[in-house]
């Protein structure tokens, strides 16, 4: 017998229809985003890989994802989970910010099922196009029988962790990787496989937290950043500001001078890095000015990570202590 598999619409390349087969990359443009149903009727995978029940949520861009529709997918997720005759989740997500809802997810969910997110690269309609192989993908690892993988990611054959996957190209099939780490484990053909996995913070934070996060701003380094950015930023009331500094992280000298004004006004400060990769080096002089290493969090996620400590109301040493322990 299949199994039952709710498939989640948000949207995103893998809902678009381009003008034709050929629309690539502009195929935006159209504004034309067909709901759940449609999409699952049009690849054709129902009752095949597993039983389908599409949940018709957003037909968006992910660049217009916000916090509050984090909030309200994760309580869509929890509503889902509650019905025991589903097995799994799978949601299909515009590439754009997907790496940001994967981890926030991942943070507020504890489902006794799996839930995965997918996405494509290229439009529904447009030649070659990677929307139906990904969430046939996405459906075989949500009927896997994994009930311990908690949220991940399912692009091109590859199944990777929230916290570790990035997009890291704006066009090609494999844009998302995770670096220095690689795939928590691969999807090839009907076969599923997995090494270990260990989502340490699954399901760490309230879900309705995500309704009500403080203001949490990212502040990037460049050769000669006087750091205007980081004092407009704690004017506009930041309660957090993340520096994505240089290798291996750290900003300029004004960016510091501001960043220890900010940590004196009661901001919290994240030093990341804008590298992409690697651990942050949590250096004495950071640590007596009171910034916080971000270990290997990337910018964005350092910011969904800080924005639910705060929300919490976790103080600085606990905020610095759940980001050493990553």
């Amino acid at each position: 017998m299949l199994r039952k598999i709710a498939f989640i619409g948000t949207g995103g390349t893998i809902a678009s229809i381009g003008s034709d087969q050929f629309d690539l990359l502009d195929y935006n443009a159209s504004d034309q985003r067909i709901d759940a149903k449609s999409l699952i009727e049009r690849i054709g995978i129902d009752g095949i890989v597993a039983d389908l029940v599409p949940i018709d949520f957003r037909r968006i861009d992910s660049t217009a994802i916000t916090m509050d529709d984090w909030a309200d997918l994760a309580d869509l997720c929890h509503d889902v989970a509650r019905d025991e005759t589903v097995d799994g989740i799978v949601i299909g997500h515009g590439t754009a910010s997907l790496e940001e809802t994967a981890w926030a997810l991942s943070l507020v969910l504890d489902l006794h099922i799996p839930v995965v997110i997918t996405g494509s690269m290229r439009p529904l309609t447009g030649i070659s196009s990677d929307a139906n192989a990904n969430l046939a993908a996405a459906i075989r690892v949500a009927a896997s029988g994994r009930s311990d993988i908690g949220v991940v990611v399912v692009v091109n054959d590859e199944i990777h962790s929230p916290r570790r996957v990035t997009k890291g190209h704006t066009l090609r099939l494999n844009a998302f990787q995770s670096p220095w780490h690689g795939p928590i484990g691969y999807v090839d053909g009907p076969h599923v496989r997995m090494g270990e996995y260990c989502q340490r913070l699954r399901g760490g934070f309230d879900r309705q937290a995500l309704r009500s996060l403080p203001r949490v701003d990212i502040s990037y380094s460049y050769v000669g950043c006087d750091g205007v950015a980081i004092a407009a930023f704690v004017a506009a009331g930041a309660k957090g500001i993340v520096s994505a500094g240089f290798g291996p992280g750290m900003g300029t000298p004004s960016e510091i001078e501001l960043l220890a004004d900010a940590v004196k006004r009661g901001v919290v400060v994240i030093q990341s890095a804008r590298t992409g990769a690697g651990l942050v080096v949590d250096g004495k002089h950071h640590q007596s000015l009171g910034i916080i290493a971000g270990n290997d969090l990337s910018p964005q996620k350092a910011r969904i990570l800080l924005a639910l400590c705060l929300a919490r109301g976790d103080t600085s040493s606990e905020i610095a202590g759940l980001f050493h322990s990553l």
